[in-house]
């Protein structure tokens, strides 16, 4: 599995956590005085989102990757559905990273 896809992967288990956090276990607590699934989902999504920060460190030194793009990838992680979203930018990111994938004006890397 490449890099990439690796943190497509861990992406949209961090988003699933966040949205877990944030969409259920927040409002338990609050509304209805449940704390336990804050302290249960806490930590699983801390451990999740520095496992997502590590696969975007790895993926990023693989090259081809400007500072928006690291950026971007990197604060979408920190928004409710952001890595949902970001998902169809790390699809087309990981088809132009295939050996024989053209470049940007259509011109195969092969003839470049």
């Amino acid at each position: 599995m490449s890099a990439i896809v690796r943190l497509r992967v861990v992406g949209i288990i961090e988003g699933t956590t966040l949205l877990c956090l944030v969409g259920l276990a927040v409002p338990m607590k609050h509304f209805a005085g449940h704390p336990i699934y804050v302290s249960i989902l806490g930590p699983i999504h801390g451990a999740v989102f520095l496992i997502y920060l590590l696969t975007l460190w790895e993926t990023v030194l693989g090259g081809g990757w400007t500072r928006q793009d690291i950026l971007r990838t990197a604060l979408v992680s920190v928004v409710p559905f952001g890595t949902f979203v970001n998902e169809a930018f790390l699809r087309r990111k990981c088809r132009s990273s295939r050996p024989g994938a053209s470049t940007a004006d259509g011109t195969p890397r092969s003839a470049r």
